[in-house]
């Protein structure tokens, strides 16, 4: 929470902008020296406001609300770094939402484990017509995670967090098994 704060300084003290009459006066200048105090947090917030909105700089706290604001997915319970990373990457995963890079990037941002994702859908050209379609004819999405110590908690998550970031007609299936994380591999 943001509040006052001990022996902080106001980088504009009131007593220095009161009109001379009141520069010699020792009770003028110690109201508004408790005003200071008062105003100092404020000031402070407003000099450094570019640095709340940038999740690596802001406090924690901001960065959970800002989370909630942007439309993070988090929990709540996240380490520090994979919060901030989630944060940052919010608007950029609503933009590729429901596509597999958005599926696979959102799985790996809540959990800092690369996703297998197998899906039936495929796209291939042709010169001829009539060709056979690629794909599978009945769409379905599955998406694996390997943890080094899953729980079943972490199924519900990964159920809820695909529900989300998957295309909206797509059903789907997760799994959650214990073992380590597949090589990424770049697809060209």
């Amino acid at each position: 929470m943001r509040g006052s704060i001990d022996g902080l300084g106001s980088s504009a003290p009131i007593g220095a902008m009161l009109p001379a009459v009141f520069a010699d006066d020792d009770l003028a200048q110690r109201f508004v020296a408790g005003l200071d105090d008062v105003v100092a947090p404020i000031l402070s917030v407003l000099d450094c406001l570019d640095t709340y909105f940038r999740p690596s700089l802001a406090p924690l706290d901001f960065t959970q609300w800002l989370g909630d604001w942007v439309g993070a997915e988090t929990e709540g319970d996240e380490p520090e770094p994979l919060l901030r990373a989630a944060v940052a990457a919010a608007a950029y995963l609503h933009r590729i939402r429901g596509t597999r890079r958005g599926l696979s990037e959102a799985v790996r941002l809540a959990f800092g484990v690369e996703p297998e994702i197998t899906e039936s859908g495929a796209a291939t050209w042709s010169a001829r017509p009539l060709g056979s379609f690629p794909g599978t004819p009945r769409p379905h999405l599955r998406v694996h995670l390997r943890l080094p110590h899953p729980t079943p908690a972490d199924r519900h998550r990964l159920d809820a967090l695909v529900s989300a970031a998957r295309p909206a007609h797509m059903p789907y299936t997760v799994h959650v098994t214990a073992g380590a994380p597949a090589e990424r591999t770049r697809e060209t």
